[in-house]
């Protein structure tokens, strides 16, 4: 059985355990403590040398880490990710997207609300974080007014890599009000009939 070492509330894990409920292939969740340091463990460590969650095991023993590298990984050949080349290539430019110009000022907003508490040493980094925040959201929004989903006509793993953290921005102070497009996809990615919650 594949292994999923994370934290329920990251969206980068969250991304993993979405997708394999959707695929409906079985797994086990191995929690890792973020803030106590358990990826920084020796045996950590030699699962990911870089330190970061999500890590996903496979049965022969071998380890996967990078959410997006292991997305694609796990929707090779189903629905998920479209075999036709520009398709496919679109996908991975909403998953650079993501990594680049979304996730660490969407994310990190919420990381520094939601975990930290809004410490005053990291209130400049947070307003930043918000503007450049809002100019990822208002690309999306745009993208999501003329299709349904990031890459036209069909779900697919770029849509789930960029609903993990989009569909709790508000956490990070994110008002998606203005976004009406954003919050129609986001339904209709929970209108999925094997979607599962973050904290389910």
């Amino acid at each position: 059985m594949l292994k999923v070492y994370g934290d329920t509330r990251s969206g980068n894990c969250y991304k993993v355990k979405l997708l394999l409920n959707l695929l409906g292939i079985a797994y086990e969740w191995l929690p890792v403590d973020i803030l106590k340091g358990d990826t920084q463990s020796e045996a950590f460590l030699a699962k990911n040398p870089n330190g970061k969650i999500p890590v996903l095991e496979l049965e022969d023993g071998t380890y996967l880490w990078e959410s997006n590298a292991i997305l694609n990984f796990l929707a090779d050949g189903s629905a998920f990710l479209p075999s036709e080349p520009r398709l496919r290539t679109q996908v991975l430019q909403w998953q650079f997207f993501e990594q680049y110009s979304h996730e660490p000022y969407v994310a990190v907003a919420r990381f520094i609300q939601l975990y930290l508490g809004m410490p005053e040493a990291r209130r400049d980094e947070y307003q930043v974080c918000h503007v450049r925040g809002h100019k990822a959201l208002k690309v999306m929004e745009q993208q999501l007014q003329r299709t349904a989903y990031l890459v036209g006509e069909q779900y697919s793993i770029a849509d789930i890599a960029l609903y993990a953290y989009t569909h709790v921005a508000d956490q990070g102070g994110f008002d998606l009000g203005d976004y009406p497009a954003i919050r129609a996809w986001m339904d209709r990615v929970a209108s999925h009939p094997r979607h599962v919650g973050m904290l389910d």
